[in-house]
């Protein structure tokens, strides 16, 4: 009995040795986000809090943009993953940087102008005579230059402002008009405030406009030197993100529980409309078509924002996400 109980003993002893050698094997892994944390990004945080990472042999840290960008940082090699847009992917290649998207998070852009009702802004013609409140870019006149135009309207006629990072109900009562807001949170947040707004999508009124944003990106050398950790982190980004649409509710608790301080029902309802557009008409998560990339690249050009192209094929990559 007693030379059977020592054996059990030592047994028990060598699980728990080979226990904290597995675990102290983990990989540390960096994901920085575009922005503050929300409902484009639950699939990471179901991942972390599901055990998906662990099972991958990941230990991933989740971090907002703090000394640059997500870009910057990526790019740098002082983060692992990223999230950003497609936009900012486009531009980052022209200038030599070997950023690269690794899935869209969302299938099409869910993006647009939003104005409080009583503005009377129905259509991009309505912008003429009315005050625009934006970050000051140049991809902000030309988007409202595109609509306006193949609406009849004459953007000369609008008052772009520079307000950043304002908030769109507090600016909506003070001296804007109209704003440029994500569908899944803005609408909803409005509806949920008892605000009825005017909403003009961008891609119902240019096909070029349908782009990729946000995206999951890491840099050239990642996939090169460390192809293995990127499959691994892939794969349980995408159970993330396919539990959140099949389990949006409880997907947005798991969001909140890592944030507190998000509001409970405005990730609640926001998780509830993502869930039909992270995938939406592709045949699985994450996947980007060239088509998209090449025509907002060609859509850039045209508009005179960028004056050279480049191969939009290295600037994104299904292999990590595709069946």
């Amino acid at each position: 009995m007693e030379k059977e109980r020592r054996r059990m003993k030592r047994l028990l002893l060598l699980f728990m040795v080979v226990a904290s050698v597995v675990m102290g094997a983990e990989k540390k892994i960096t994901a920085v986000l575009d922005w503050t944390p929300n409902t484009n990004h639950t699939g990471l945080y179901v991942a972390d809090a599901l055990g998906y990472f662990k099972e991958e042999g990941l230990d991933v840290k989740i971090i907002q943009p703090a000394n640059g960008t997500a870009d910057q940082l990526v790019a740098s090699g002082r983060a692992d993953f990223g999230i950003s847009y497609q936009e900012s992917i486009t531009f980052a290649r022209l200038e030599g940087v070997p950023i690269v998207s690794l899935a869209a998070i969302i299938q099409h852009n869910t993006s647009g102008f939003a104005s409080v009702k009583s503005k009377g802004i129905e259509s991009p013609k309505d912008f003429e005579g009315k005050n625009y409140g934006g970050w000051g870019s140049p991809v902000e006149t030309a988007t409202l230059k595109e609509l306006m135009t193949r609406d009849g309207g004459d953007f000369s006629k609008v008052n772009v402002l520079t307000t950043g990072d304002m908030d769109f109900f507090q600016a909506s009562k003070n001296h804007v008009d109209f704003a440029w807001v994500f569908e899944g949170w803005t609408n909803i947040e409005a509806r949920l405030k008892g605000h009825e707004i005017n909403y003009i999508p961008l891609n119902k009124y240019s096909e070029a406009l349908d782009y990729y944003t946000p995206v999951i990106t890491t840099n050239e050398r990642k996939i090169t030197r460390d192809r293995e950790s990127v499959k691994k982190f892939m794969r349980a980004v995408r159970r993330g993100y396919e539990y959140a649409m099949k389990n949006p509710e409880a997907a947005a608790d798991i969001l909140v529980a890592a944030v507190p301080e998000l509001d409970k029902n405005l990730v609640r309802e926001s998780q509830k409309f993502l869930a039909g557009k992270y995938q939406e008409d592709a045949p699985y998560w994450g996947r980007q078509k060239e088509s998209v990339w090449v025509n907002y690249q060609e859509w850039l050009f045209n508009n005179g924002l960028i004056e050279k192209k480049s191969d939009m094929k290295k600037a994104f990559t299904n292999e990590f996400v595709e069946d």
